[in-house]
């Protein structure tokens, strides 16, 4: 089983985010029972409090790696994203996007010297080449209105613009679609996706590439 990172970008504890990520980590564990708990690390948004805005330019940097100057929290998940082989994200879809708490998580984690590394002009060295990722999305808005009118904003912000930019392969993206006016039938069904999906990634292999390759784009940091 692949060292699984779980990121729960729902700001309210209980929600049907977290619902799926109960069920996603008990079928990743279902066919490893003997897996050690540490195998699997939950960063739940709505449970762990942390320093959304960075005060500096220093705190979305990691030179060399080094997380020494960085609030503990950060610092933490910093190291759980360089443990990763695969990670895994639940969220739901709010204005479009994803909410702030996942966005700010995402500005203070995927940091220069840790998930990429700026080089001469444009170009940007992937530093989590190896690693992989399943998205989750939750949404009240019918998946054709998402694709033609919202153009499918979050999910490709969150699998283009920064887990690519980052050497991330995104394997699977799961749209549950009006989650409000679903059934508890339909929402049981979904959480058995869920499940199974962790099943089937249970098996996922990874190596880590001696060398990772260079990304011809704008870095996200100003």
């Amino acid at each position: 089983m692949p060292r699984t990172l779980v990121v729960i970008g729902h700001p309210i504890p209980g929600s049907f985010n977290h619902a799926l990520a109960d069920r996603y980590v008990a079928g990743l564990r279902a066919l490893s029972p003997e897996t050690p708990e540490h195998e699997v690390r939950v960063a739940d948004l709505a449970a762990d409090h942390f320093p959304h805005d960075p005060r500096t330019a220093a705190d979305v940097r990691a030179p060399e790696g080094d997380t020494s100057h960085l609030d503990d929290r950060i610092a933490g998940w910093v190291e759980d994203l360089r443990w990763a082989d695969h990670l895994v994200f639940f969220f739901p879809q709010w204005w479009g996007t994803y909410p702030a708490v996942l966005k700010a998580f995402l500005d203070r984690v995927m940091l220069s010297g840790v998930a990429f590394r700026r080089g001469r002009g444009h170009v940007s060295e992937r530093l989590l080449g190896g690693t992989t990722a399943r998205v989750f999305m939750t949404m009240d808005a019918p998946v054709l209105w998402n694709a033609l009118v919202y153009r499918n904003a979050a999910e490709t912000s969150l699998t283009r613009a920064t887990l690519t930019f980052c050497g991330v392969k995104t394997v699977g993206l799961t749209r549950f679609a009006k989650v409000r006016f679903s059934t508890p039938e339909k929402r049981e069904a979904w959480l058995d996706i869920a499940e199974r999906l962790g099943s089937n990634d249970a098996g996922l292999r990874h190596r880590r590439p001696a060398a990772t390759a260079a990304v011809a784009v704008t870095a996200p940091v100003a």
